[in-house]
């Protein structure tokens, strides 16, 4: 009697189990979704925080970077800035 009781347990958690497989796939397909979505924010977030451009330029990359993707991130990274910095950007004119 308790062989019978053991594999009807077993047939339960296995039937368990293969009810839970869509919810298991949906929350792994939901977290890999995330991912790639986060993934994809990356270039824009490290292109809205950087220092190297300002203004129009830094909208301008951002742009290219939603059109473009990771082309314009790696173009970025070797191009920018575009225009050279002015010698009087780093004056301090409180004096």
């Amino acid at each position: 009697m308790k062989v019978l009781g053991n594999l009807i347990v077993i047939f339960l958690v296995v039937v368990g189990l293969l009810a839970l497989l869509p919810l298991i796939s949906f929350g792994f397909a939901l977290v890999c979704g995330i991912a790639v979505f986060a993934i994809w924010l990356l270039p824009i977030w490290i292109i809205a925080t950087s220092d190297k451009t300002t203004g129009f330029e830094k909208i301008a990359w951002l742009l290219a970077i939603v059109c473009l993707s990771w082309f314009a991130w790696v173009f970025y990274f070797f191009l920018a800035p575009l225009k050279p910095k002015s010698r009087y950007d780093d004056w301090d004119y409180r004096y």
